[in-house]
């Protein structure tokens, strides 16, 4: 498949800078853990990536693991950046992850040197790379001295492997350990990828303002709740959809209470001509602190709809205060055993 880029991509000036560094993160990135993996890369899937670059989203986001089966995004990822976007590497932030199960055995999940250093390896290997622009520890790994991931982290930047180190699922208190200790091996943790939502609201307790002190960026994931902030769920489970899947999305999560919710939502989002999901996508990037979103998607449709998103951003103090009404929690953090230590 040939491609050339939308030459006015980047007239979108989508952009904002992450924390107090000196990269700018476009405000919607791409997300590749549901959707690209497998041997083959659905053709739907490779035009959402070139759609999505063409719309001024340049950065992608992946991780050891995404697929199925694992490591299967990063591989079919790597023929498109090695293939049709080689020439426009440097325009583009690629972002993996190390943390979650990888491989058999003690060496293939958590924090020890010895995994994140493979896994990095092996994830470079896949997508044909010398460097990813970020490089995260997907997870905190209580059973592993945090020197130990931070001197891993410090590896992989010291040679030349990773350019940026981020962190996710972390809670306040240990974001600050590892960022003091990033900093006593002479670099800093650029970014914190947490899971934030209108249902999901556990950062807004200390985390933001955290990552502010900080001078972090924050890119918040499942923004969409797998798909819960949408009205796809309204009537019934859709066919192709993740609560029918049963993958990472329980059916047992549609319940009375959320469909309430996403009715009174959706009109509040209709006043300001959005769809739940843009409401959504707006009121996470409403935060000073919130660099970007990172979005899935299944078509391009989708992927349109969450970038016209950008298109209205601002809120009033009356529109907050009826949002707040019906945006509260529905225990649907799958990573808060990653937050609680």
């Amino acid at each position: 498949m040939s491609y050339t880029p939308n030459p006015k991509r980047y007239s979108y000036n989508n952009f904002k800078r992450c924390g107090d560094s000196g990269l700018d993160l476009p405000q919607i990135t791409l997300g590749l853990w549901h959707n690209f993996g497998g041997k083959i890369i659905k053709s739907e899937s490779k035009k959402m990536i070139f759609r999505a670059f063409d719309r001024g989203v340049t950065h992608f986001d992946l991780a050891n693991n995404y697929g199925p089966p694992y490591g299967s995004a990063e591989s079919n990822f790597g023929k498109i950046i090695s293939h049709e976007l080689k020439k426009y590497r440097d325009e583009i932030l690629v972002s993996t992850k190390a943390g979650y199960d990888m491989w058999p055995g003690p060496y293939g999940e958590w924090g020890s040197k010895k995994y994140i250093t493979a896994s990095l390896d092996q994830s470079l290997n896949r997508m044909k790379l010398d460097y990813v622009d970020i490089f995260y520890s997907h997870r905190f790994d209580p059973n592993t001295p945090l020197e130990e991931t931070a001197d891993a982290l410090h590896r992989a930047v010291h040679q030349g492997k990773a350019l940026y180190i981020g962190i996710s699922s972390y809670s306040s208190k240990q974001t600050i350990k590892m960022n003091k200790l990033l900093k006593q091996r002479g670099i800093k943790c650029l970014i914190h990828q947490p899971s934030y939502s209108m249902i999901n609201r556990w950062i807004e307790k200390d985390l933001l303002k955290t990552l502010k002190k900080l001078g972090i960026g924050c890119i918040a994931f499942s923004p969409l709740a797998q798909g819960m902030l949408s009205d796809k769920y309204i009537k019934k489970i859709p066919t192709t959809s993740r609560a029918n899947e049963n993958s990472s999305l329980s059916p047992k999560l549609i319940t009375k209470s959320y469909k309430e919710k996403i009715i009174n939502l959706k009109k509040i989002a209709s006043k300001r001509n959005q769809t739940i999901s843009q409401m959504a996508l707006s009121w996470i990037l409403r935060h000073q602190e919130v660099t970007s979103a990172l979005i899935g998607a299944r078509t391009i449709k989708q992927l349109d709809e969450c970038l016209d998103s950008l298109n209205n951003l601002n809120f009033t103090k009356k529109e907050l205060k009826s949002i707040d009404k019906f945006a509260k929690e529905e225990d649907i953090n799958l990573w808060s055993a990653s937050s609680k230590n």
